[in-house]
């Protein structure tokens, strides 16, 4: 079980963390990644952690600004949402890779499990 937490509604140039905390697998052993969904408009990969937390992957429109993190002892991976733009504005979801140990956990369809999402909200 998924569930994400932290959005909101900012102002464009602020910031956000989303948290997610996970239960019923064991953490440490899955790459961990972040969706988003805008109002018509297709899925799109975000981000993605590694199991260890050694290793990261960013989409192009979010490298540079937004940061994903893992606490395995807490069971809870980050989102760390800087310079946010009103383009951001979407709901976000987070997701567990489909094997443990994956070796495809940069690649989005590697990703067959997602939690609710939580909105984030950027104004102009």
């Amino acid at each position: 079980q998924l569930q994400a937490s932290g959005g909101g509604l900012v102002q464009a140039g602020g910031s956000l963390r989303l948290s997610c905390a996970a239960s019923g697998r064991t953490f440490s052993r899955y790459a961990m990644g972040w969706f988003r969904q805008a109002p018509g408009k297709e899925r799109e990969f975000v981000a993605a952690i590694k199991w260890s937390g050694g290793s990261t992957y960013y989409a192009d429109s979010v490298k540079g600004r937004f940061t994903i993190s893992r606490d395995n002892a807490k069971n809870t991976v980050y989102l760390q949402m800087n310079s946010l733009k009103p383009e951001d504005t979407a709901v976000y979801y987070c997701a567990t890779d489909r094997a443990p140990y994956g070796t495809k956990w940069s690649e989005e369809v590697s990703y067959n499990y997602w939690g609710q999402g939580t909105q984030v909200t950027v104004s102009s």
